[in-house]
């Protein structure tokens, strides 16, 4: 299965936030990458860098590599409403991503995996595909055998967000996708215009 694998904090640094979490390193050197450091006169940004560099952002934080972003692109572009918001609703109903947001991992890459070794079900029905697209009133929860994982139960025990699109009961270890969340629901920095700016060329 395709991911990233690399050193995340050299990617958060390039981008000047921790887009994967928090990160101890990232904080106590939050420039970017490379020989010069801080010192290194970087002169100004062309268009296509920006939008190339959001485009890039986005796809870390989210952890889709080029391919599978480019065909969410073609289907936010094919569907109604905004193209950038579209795009961004589509990542976030991403079934890793839905695991990530009702707090069961501390990261994406986390979420992912415990989608791809079969701990989670959608509607009762066990699913490791993390690109799976939930749907509005779905059912997302931990299967019966996985509850008393260690990583499931720390990471709630650490977990504080609480998102308006997202029901989750700590009891049952489930949670219901309410709705698609809204542009201005999402908390993620991604200037979605510039993505779409950069696959319109």
């Amino acid at each position: 299965m395709a991911r990233y694998t690399g050193p995340k904090t050299k990617i958060a640094r390039k981008f000047g936030e921790p887009i994967f979490g928090e990160d101890k390193s990232f904080e106590k050197r939050n420039y970017p990458p490379g020989q010069h450091g801080n010192n290194r006169r970087r002169g100004k940004k062309s268009e296509y860098a920006i939008q190339l560099m959001e485009k890039q952002k986005a796809k870390y934080t989210y952890g889709i590599l080029e391919r599978q972003f480019r065909n969410l692109f073609k289907k936010a572009t094919a569907a109604d409403g905004i193209t950038g918001e579209v795009l961004l609703q589509l990542c976030e109903s991403r079934l890793d991503n839905v695991v990530y947001r009702m707090g069961l991992s501390p990261s994406r890459s986390g979420a992912r995996q415990l989608v791809s070794h079969r701990h989670i079900t959608v509607n009762g029905k066990l699913t490791n595909i993390p690109s799976y697209s939930v749907k509005a009133g779905d059912v997302v929860a931990v299967r019966e055998k996985s509850k008393s994982l260690e990583a499931i139960n720390a990471s709630l025990a650490n977990s504080s967000a609480i998102y308006e699109w997202i029901t989750f009961n700590n009891d049952t270890k489930s949670g219901t996708f309410v709705s698609v969340p809204a542009r201005i629901q999402i908390p993620e920095k991604i200037n979605e215009q510039f993505i779409v700016e950069l696959y319109s060329k």
